[in-house]
């Protein structure tokens, strides 16, 4: 669950004939579907949308905070359906260095150890970040030559801790401005932006064999702040940096209209030589949700899906927890909500129909 509160996205709208018009025809797409889905599920009744998305190459994973292992109906269903999980807060930095030099990994190791029993993997979420700091090193006032130190300490700690069992981790977290400029952040107006080339080598240096991704929401299509991770991403490729991978969140809402040129986009990155994944996808929609809101969700999340699909180095997709039981929306976007594939009494939505018809029409490609 994400705790702070997301930019306004982007004013692109489509026409209002024109979402009626796809709002329709997926509805009746949608009424015509359950038999064919019931035939599928009769030849393969244990087939989970991780399954379908191992039959192309990748995984779908849910994100996990805590206090939700102790809901045994919603945990028992995370560790049955997805291949993988992200600990939404438990290995921030306000939780795994609550003082200095003191670090506390049990609410990491307790989603780790419950991820081992249920098979699925982990990605490890966020050695740096702007939010969720702890108040010792926000209120500190440090030199540029004290902050390296802090930090390569944090991460080398945190990496090393959670080697071998985390696949991926997000090292640096939202470190762009909407217009691409660099958010300047503690460390960034401390150090200045070569921190972030510092944090790769750190991670790498504490773990050779995990995955090392920057990590940001917006960034989903084409634009200002997509434009400047290439450019970064393109740059410390260029000074041999390690980065592997670009995490695009997937924080999308249906009242700013589908970010442009999604899977050109996956395909820029993949072509400068890494991976990318959909980290912390929902789709959110002003409440109350309706059968047209419904669709129109269904159809973008099925959207989402066929791009990663579409693109050879789009590795997974990671829902930012799977039901709205869990959601972090309506606690941070007042009237808002409605956004994951699974209600409040974890049944399936529209949105899990139309994503697990994408993973089916995507692994017959393959």
């Amino acid at each position: 669950m994400r705790t702070s509160t997301r930019s306004a996205r982007s004013t692109r709208t489509r026409s209002a004939a024109g979402a009626a018009l796809a709002a329709t025809a997926l509805l009746l797409g949608l009424a015509a579907a359950p038999s064919a889905q019931a035939d599928a599920d009769a030849k393969h009744p244990a087939r989970t949308l991780d399954d379908l998305a191992r039959e192309s190459g990748r995984y779908f994973g849910s994100a996990v905070d805590n206090p939700e292992l102790a809901d045994t109906a919603y945990a028992d269903l995370l560790g049955r359906e997805f291949g993988a999980t992200t600990p939404g807060n438990a290995m921030k930095w306000y939780a795994t260095e609550p003082q200095r030099g003191v670090f506390d990994f049990a609410p990491g190791d307790e989603i780790v150890d419950y991820a081992r029993a249920n098979g699925l993997k982990v990605r490890g979420h966020t050695l740096l970040w702007h939010s969720q700091l702890p108040s010792w090193l926000t209120e500190g006032t440090w030199t540029a030559d004290e902050l390296r130190s802090i930090l390569k300490n944090h991460i080398t700690q945190v990496v090393k801790h959670y080697r071998g069992k985390v696949f991926a981790w997000d090292v640096a977290n939202e470190i762009m401005n909407e217009d691409g400029t660099y958010r300047e952040n503690i460390f960034y107006k401390t150090i200045g932006p070569g921190y972030i080339a510092d944090a790769l080598r750190w991670a790498r240096a504490a773990d050779p064999k995990v995955k090392l991704y920057l990590n940001d929401y917006n960034v989903d299509g084409l634009g200002a702040k997509s434009d400047a991770y290439y450019a970064l991403i393109k740059q410390l490729k260029a000074d041999r940096v390690p980065i592997d991978g670009f995490g695009l969140q997937g924080h999308l809402a249906l009242q700013y209209g589908l970010p442009a040129g999604i899977e050109e986009n996956l395909q820029r990155f993949a072509d400068l030589g890494v991976d990318v994944a959909f980290t912390e996808l929902d789709i959110r929609m002003i409440l109350p949700a309706d059968e047209a809101k419904l669709a129109q969700q269904a159809d973008w999340y099925g959207q989402v899906t066929s791009a990663c699909l579409a693109v050879k180095r789009c590795v997974g997709i990671t829902v930012w927890g799977y039901s709205d039981r869990h959601s972090w929306i309506p606690a941070v976007f007042d009237g808002e909500g409605a956004a994951l594939p699974w209600d409040e009494d974890l049944r399936h939505k529209p949105a899990y129909d139309a994503i697990r018809a994408a993973l089916v029409a995507g692994a017959k490609k393959h």
